[in-house]
Formats: structure tokens, C-alpha cells, sequence
């Protein structure tokens, strides 16, 4: 797909386009829901461009890459209204993705030391900056569960998601290790 120009004024009066020229409110849970996607794919960019800033891992930053285009698949199925328009192959996540996030997420979890408790974000900023994406992830998943309630969505884009944030918390860990990074563990003070 080539874009020619980016402005249209289509959407001055506060409707866009979904895939398939169907108008729908900017204000709607299904702009809500794909444009959260797009904000974590966003913070995910950040995250790699960072890593990459640091001369971080080029297998965490090409994993990082891979999940940004299935995050663009996954608004791209959101931003459909299938009772209108059938799903193009862009809008589907290639087969094995959420099992790929589990061996990624299993593979971590070997390197690393078992958690002592609730792991507060900030040990560092790389560590930091994927606690944010866990978060909006996190917030996409409830939009896209919002969403549900109103038309039929894919089991794999809730099992993606999930495991997403899972994966995203457990890179958070390992990139507070790789950088030598003491993890802050939440105790009560409320005592």
C-alpha cells in the first residue's frame, strides 16, 4: 500500500474511516480499541529505540520489531467491521504467534532469578520503558474486551494480547538484569 497524502479532511467533523470506507465516530470503542493498539505499538518503538541507543540485544530489538507488525495486523483486524467488509490477509496475525511469546516468555523466565515479590517499575529506563508497554497492552486488552461485548472478535487476538503483556513483563525483568539493575520489590507501607 502506497499513501499519497496523509491529510484527507474527512475526518475534521470527528468520524474516520474503518478498512472497507465504513464511517465511524472517532469517539467509538472500536477507534478506542485499535488506536490503544496503536499507542502500544508506539511505546514499543520507543522501547527498541532505546535498546538500540544502549547497544542492546539485537534479538530482543528483532523480536520487539516482529510484534510492532503484529500490532499492526491486530488494529488493522480491529479497524475492520466484518458484517460489512471480510478480513484481509493484513488483518490476520501470522499462525504460532502466541505460542512464539510463550517460548520467548519461557526462555526469560531461565535466565532469570525467581521473583521475590511485586516488582516495582523503575529499576532503570529500558526496564521502565517496557513496564509502560506491559501497562498499555494491558489497556488494549480491556478495550478490545469492551469491544467484545459489542461484536465478535478473534480468540487469538485475546490470547495475543494477553500473552503480550506477559512477555513485556518479563523482558522488563530481563532488561533490569542485563543492565545490572537492582529490580524494586513493592513492600507495604501502610504498616
Amino acid at each position: 500500500m502506497r499513501i499519497t497524502k496523509v491529510y484527507t479532511r474527512r475526518g475534521d467533523r470527528g468520524e474516520t474511516d474503518l478498512v472497507g470506507g465504513q464511517r465511524e465516530s472517532k469517539a467509538s470503542l472500536r477507534i478506542e480499541s485499535y488506536g490503544t493498539v496503536d499507542e502500544l505499538n508506539s511505546h514499543i518503538g520507543l522501547l527498541a529505540a532505546l535498546l538500540c541507543e544502549k547497544g542492546g540485544d539485537a534479538v530482543i530489538y528483532d523480536e520487539l520489531e516482529r510484534i510492532q507488525h503484529c500490532l499492526f495486523n491486530v488494529g488493522t483486524y480491529l479497524a475492520t467491521d466484518t458484517s460489512c467488509t471480510p478480513l484481509y490477509p493484513s488483518s490476520r496475525l501470522p499462525d504460532g504467534e502466541v505460542n512464539r511469546l510463550e517460548t520467548q516468555i519461557d526462555a526469560i523466565q531461565q535466565e532469570l532469578p525467581p521473583l521475590p515479590g511485586f516488582v516495582l517499575p523503575g529499576s532503570g529506563v529500558l526496564s521502565a520503558q517496557a513496564h509502560v508497554c506491559r501497562t498499555v497492552c494491558r489497556r488494549a486488552e480491556r478495550c478490545v474486551v469492551r469491544l467484545s461485548e459489542h461484536t465478535d472478535i478473534a480468540d487469538v487476538i485475546f490470547s495475543y494480547l494477553n500473552r503480550l503483556s506477559d512477555y513485556l513483563f518479563v523482558l522488563s525483568r530481563k532488561l533490569s538484569f542485563v543492565e545490572g539493575k537492582v529490580e524494586k520489590i513493592w513492600h507495604n507501607i501502610c504498616k
